[in-house]
């Protein structure tokens, strides 16, 4: 099992629903908390399921700043440097 805190907002994991079940149990029996179901955003990092696993991404934050600057009508450029250049 693992456990994340960070302020306000905790992450629980682990392999053993009840195990789970008996900490969240515990938590609630000492503090008021809520339970938000599974893990889709946290810290600026959104997490979605899929087959092969978590993927983690940035894209919300992201949008967030492109629009706080006033650029999410920007038109993309090319990136001057060429794909897949192996750095020395």
């Amino acid at each position: 099992m693992a456990l994340l805190v960070y302020v306000d907002d905790i992450v629980l994991a682990s392999n053993n629903v009840e195990a789970c079940k008996d900490f969240k149990t515990y938590l609630h029996a000492c503090f008021s908390i809520k339970d938000l179901g599974p893990l889709k955003y946290f810290l600026v990092i959104e997490v979605a399921r899929g087959p092969q696993g978590l993927f983690l991404c940035q894209r919300k934050f992201t949008l967030e700043i492109i629009n706080e600057r006033g650029l999410l009508r920007a038109k993309p450029i090319e990136f001057p440097i060429e794909e897949n250049h192996k750095l020395l």
